[in-house]
């Protein structure tokens, strides 16, 4: 039934889509149905996934997208997963039923069910996870590379973050397999289904990587949202790319937070001091007082970006020079009625300038005064005068913000004037970088470029709110989520504040997973020079893909790398020990490739991985052809049903390496093999 509906209302929505839209509010209309079409058509697969049996007799079914049947007062056919009567379906148990006897998960292939499983909610069975069977079969599926909704298993906890209120900064603390990405792309999901006013300004979904991101690539989509951006730190700026690797070293001196007032106050620096302005009009020269250019300065300035503070101060200007004129004629006109013939002389020639032939006398064409229509005239040929115009670029040039940060970073003066709290030896190692630019440089490049201000506002293009968000690199976001957060520096922390001001942001990640250049090593650290204390902690506890046989390798892992806290608890068992085979470097390459066929046989119809130290993927790329050979860092978010993890020594050995390690030891849902080398060379 739910699947017939589906159908007809899809072609029912083609069918009005098909129609030309012929004026605005037809299009707007247009974009809507086409978005609710779009939503219908992903939600072919898996469209009807649950059951809940009320204690009162009542039956919901819960699913993809809301349906009714034929008029508008029956009662739901399926009920949204995001919808709060669907919640039970995700929070209810045993314990607290929450007014439910069953639930039920269905499992389907198109509308054909192949699969239930039944949870009573009265007291008879008390499972530890909310659809055990479902959720099981769902972790034990062969992996496809690409990442796919969870709707159908997502577990209390996990619930609760996805709804929870979104009104501040809210950080999600979440080890290996605990879904952090599902709970973060299902919130994405659930808030533009619950605040609708968000599409409108669009989502940010910030991930640690272009890989990363192609992972996740349709699961938004998927549930039916298209107000989103997709993006990495390194991608925000429009037509901006690193080109360019740097130390460790100089990107976490780079990602400190003094860059933010030092920045702000360079630019200040580069505002004009006021001062006498002499300019030329028609052949007479105008004064401007050091006093009234003072003024207007305060006036136009008043915590705007340099560019819109110079374009206020310059329409500022055009005004003060036309009162100048005026005034200036008028005090002619004056000495003209005092009998003053020389005066009168230039009066006249001044009048005829003025005058064109064949248009009726007004205002100065009568008594020599200008009329207010003549004044706006006057304003208006002086906005438009190029000298003018050249006079105030001189004085207040525009500028640009990728040749003012090289500028910057090269001029040892400026950085010892404006960041005091670089030792010299920093200083020295900042300036002697060039640019192309690397990742470290745009979040600094993304502060100058707010503190200049557009030039020029960009005009609207695009059919969604999406595609006007991703050109313009001030757009203001309803809401930010970050995946793997806890590898953001405090600068790049700074970008997400200037896109979502409201603070409206959700981040997760694993602080014992930190591989990047900086120091911090607790989310009151990373976050602090963002929020202070002003954010709310969340946690997920249960890991669900790792298998237990392997997460029971991590703990001793964890405490090398310095962590306070336990893993989370694994609850699976693949039934699959971990394995070792030690190894020479001079075996590395025939060992990996032959490992790799053992597991793709093993788990054919699924994928397999290898992690390596960065100075191994080379010689491994030379072998392996058909399957991602990546560092720890690089794995970071993904996983495979099986992992191949060559040298787990070089990757302990590397910065930060017990961190990369505990990484690179998570990603498998199945099946760990290790290759351990018995010396390494140099």
């Amino acid at each position: 039934m739910a699947t017939a509906r589906r159908d007809r209302l899809a072609d029912h929505l083609q069918a009005e889509l098909s129609s030309e839209a012929l004026d605005a509010l037809e299009q707007a209309r247009q974009r809507m149905l086409r978005q609710q079409y779009e939503e219908l058509r992903r939600a072919r697969e898996g469209l009807v996934f649950g059951r809940l049996d009320g204690l009162d007799g009542s039956v919901r079914h819960v699913g993809r997208v809301g349906l009714r049947n034929d008029g508008e007062d029956s009662e739901p056919l399926l009920v949204d997963w995001r919808a709060p009567a669907a919640r039970p379906f995700y929070t209810a148990t045993a314990v607290d039923p929450q007014g439910q006897a069953r639930r039920r998960h269905i499992r389907t292939t198109g509308s054909t069910v192949v699969g239930v499983d039944d949870e009573p909610l009265d007291g008879t069975l008390t499972a530890e996870l909310v659809g055990e069977g479902a959720l099981l079969a769902a972790l034990d599926q062969r992996r496809t590379g690409r990442m796919s909704t969870a709707i159908s298993t997502l577990q209390r906890e996990q619930d609760n973050i996805i709804r929870a209120e979104a009104t501040g900064p809210l950080i999600v603390q979440g080890g290996p397999g605990t879904g952090k990405t599902v709970v973060a792309l299902h919130r994405v999901a659930y808030l533009l289904f619950a605040h609708r006013q968000m599409a409108d300004q669009a989502v940010l979904v910030l991930g640690p990587s272009p890989r990363f991101l192609q992972y996740i690539a349709q699961v938004l989509p998927a549930l039916g949202e298209t107000a989103v951006v997709s993006a990495t730190c390194d991608t925000l700026l429009p037509e901006i790319h690193v080109g360019r690797d740097e130390s460790r070293p100089l990107a976490e001196i780079k990602g400190r937070a003094l860059w933010q007032p030092a920045l702000e106050n360079y630019v200040t620096s580069l505002l004009p001091r006021p001062r006498e302005l002499k300019l030329r009009w028609e052949g007479e020269f105008y004064v401007i007082t050091a006093p009234t250019v003072a003024q207007a300065l305060a006036s136009a300035v008043q915590g705007r970006p340099y560019h819109r503070a110079r374009a206020a101060f310059t329409e500022q200007l055009h005004h003060l020079l036309a009162d100048a004129v005026v005034e200036q004629r008028e005090a002619l006109m004056n000495e003209m009625e005092e009998g003053f013939e020389d005066i009168l002389a230039r009066v006249d020639k001044d009048m005829r300038h003025d005058h064109h032939p064949g248009t009726t006398p007004t205002g100065s064409d009568i008594d020599g005064l200008l009329s207010e229509e003549e004044i706006e005239q006057l304003r208006s040929r002086i906005a438009e005068n190029a000298t003018i115009a050249r006079f105030i670029e001189a004085w207040w040039p525009t500028l640009d913000a990728e040749t003012l940060l090289c500028d910057f970073l090269t001029d040892r003066t400026l950085l010892a004037r404006f960041a005091p709290q670089l030792s010299p030896d920093e200083i020295t190692a900042v300036s002697a970088e060039p640019t192309p630019w690397a990742s470290s440089d745009i979040p600094l490049l993304d502060a100058l470029a707010d503190q200049l201000g557009e030039v020029e506002a960009l005009q609207p293009q695009g059919e969604f709110v999406a595609d006007l968000a991703r050109r313009q690199r001030g757009w203001v976001y309803g809401h930010v989520v970050i995946d793997e957060a806890q590898e953001l520096s405090e600068m790049q922390w700074q970008m997400v504040l200037r896109r979502c001001p409201s603070r409206s942001i959700t981040a997760v990640g694993d602080i014992d997973q930190a591989e990047a250049a900086h120091r911090q090593t607790s989310w009151a650290q990373a976050v602090r020079a963002a929020f202070g204390d002003r954010w709310t902690a969340a946690e997920l506890t249960i890991c669900y893909r790792t298998p237990r046989e392997v997460m029971d390798l991590t703990e001793p892992v964890l405490k090398k790398a310095g962590s306070r806290n336990a893993p989370p608890r694994a609850v699976r068992s693949s039934g699959i020990r971990p394995w070792e085979l030690t190894i020479t470097s001079a075996e590395l390459a025939g060992a990996a490739a032959q490992a790799v066929r053992q597991l793709q046989r093993r788990w054919h119809g699924g994928t397999v991985g290898v992690v390596a130290p960065a100075d191994r993927i080379a010689e491994l790329l030379a072998v392996l052809s058909d399957v991602p050979v990546l560092t720890a860092s690089q794995s970071k978010g993904l996983e495979w049903d099986a992992t191949l993890l060559v040298d787990p020594q070089g990757i302990a050995a590397e910065p930060r390496g017990w961190n990369g390690l505990y990484v690179a030891l998570t990603r498998c849902t199945q099946e760990l093999g290790q290759l351990i080398l018995t010396q390494r060379s140099p």
